[in-house]
């Protein structure tokens, strides 16, 4: 069962976390995103948060599937990741974790690196995919497709093979130095150890056409 959770960021436009929300086999909404999928003619599998952003018919519409968690030291999406975790699912899909909010962006996409420890989570936007690896790793790829790497750990070195400017035991100091790369085959190649390293892929045409984002999917 492909489990996906519904951020209350921006609700998804692009096809390709459209077509993963339409095909998902549990929906688990953050709080308030509740209400932006009903209004899409969609149906949670689990609302989760301090619910406050939740409306009273709402609620009582789907009061066998709310989760109240009021935890202000964990985000919504935090919550709806360790729910998730707590009932053994092993892959999650996010969406709507970016947009309207720059700061809630920010803390998402880093946030992925912690749930890695415990969860294969993949978030997608209306641009591209967002992916952790903990080890060396060749990653599927179209040529001209723009990769991004991101680290959390600012001494972090990464070789690159596969990708128009190479990284060559680059230290990821701060989060631009691994940013607007392009790919130039159908894989490429990124080298570290003993850290978390975000990638970033935007869609290619390919993807947009199949509507399948396979891209992110590591070879090795």
């Amino acid at each position: 069962m492909k489990t996906v959770i519904l951020a209350n960021g921006a609700y998804p436009t692009h096809e390709v976390p459209l077509k993963h929300l339409h095909n998902a086999g549990l929906i688990v909404c953050c709080d308030g995103a509740a209400e932006k999928l009903v209004a899409h003619g969609l149906e949670p599998g689990i609302i989760i948060g301090d619910l406050d952003s939740v409306s009273p018919a709402l609620k009582k519409r789907y009061e066998k599937v709310l989760v109240q968690d009021s935890d202000q030291e964990t985000n919504d999406l935090t919550k709806a990741v360790m729910w998730c975790i707590s009932r053994g699912i092993e892959e999650v899909v996010s969406l709507g974790a970016t947009g309207i909010r720059e700061d809630h962006t920010l803390g998402n996409i880093s946030l992925i690196a912690d749930y890695n420890r415990s969860i294969k989570a993949t978030m997608l936007t209306d641009t591209g995919s967002f992916r952790v690896y903990d080890r060396s790793v060749t990653i599927n790829s179209t040529p001209g497709q723009q990769v991004s790497v991101f680290s959390i750990d600012n001494k972090l070195k990464v070789t690159s093979s596969g990708l128009k400017f190479p990284l060559n035991n680059l230290v990821l100091k701060s989060w631009w130095r691994g940013t607007l790369n392009e790919a130039t085959g159908e894989t490429f190649r990124l080298s570290f150890k003993n850290a978390n390293v975000i990638v970033f892929l935007k869609y290619p045409i390919l993807s947009i056409k199949s509507g399948h984002p396979d891209h992110f999917k590591p070879v090795t």
